[in-house]
């Protein structure tokens, strides 16, 4: 793993994340193998709210589906929303309250950075 998936880069991970410890670095290199493949434009709409504009394939889809499921699981302050808003048009939504911001932070970091290394 590269220093952008090392434990030093979870440290934004919150104590309310139920994921064991030795898993988080893993998941990790899953959502950025994910932003790098399916990411194509980060928008910060709001303080608490993350827009992922996504490749608009059935890969993308179905891996945008199991992340945020398995992450829901054991995180369960996130909001994930993944629709079209056209037929050519794949978005993830995320949301996290006031408490979390921090940890949206650096999700978005962490997509803005992985995407735009394309």
């Amino acid at each position: 793993m590269d220093d952008h998936n090392s434990a030093a880069g979870a440290a934004w991970v919150p104590d309310a994340c139920t994921l064991p410890t030795a898993a988080r670095p893993l998941r990790l290199a899953e959502f950025d193998r994910f932003f790098r493949e399916a990411v194509r434009d980060v928008t910060r709409l709001s303080a608490r709210h993350l827009r992922l504009r996504l490749t608009d394939t059935t890969q993308a889809e179905q891996t945008a589906r199991d992340l945020t499921a398995r992450e829901s699981a054991c995180c369960s302050f996130f909001a994930f929303d993944l629709s079209r808003t056209d037929p050519d048009a794949l978005t993830l939504d995320i949301r996290v309250p006031a408490a979390h911001v921090d940890v949206l932070d650096g999700l978005a970091d962490r997509a803005a950075t992985a995407a735009g290394g394309r």
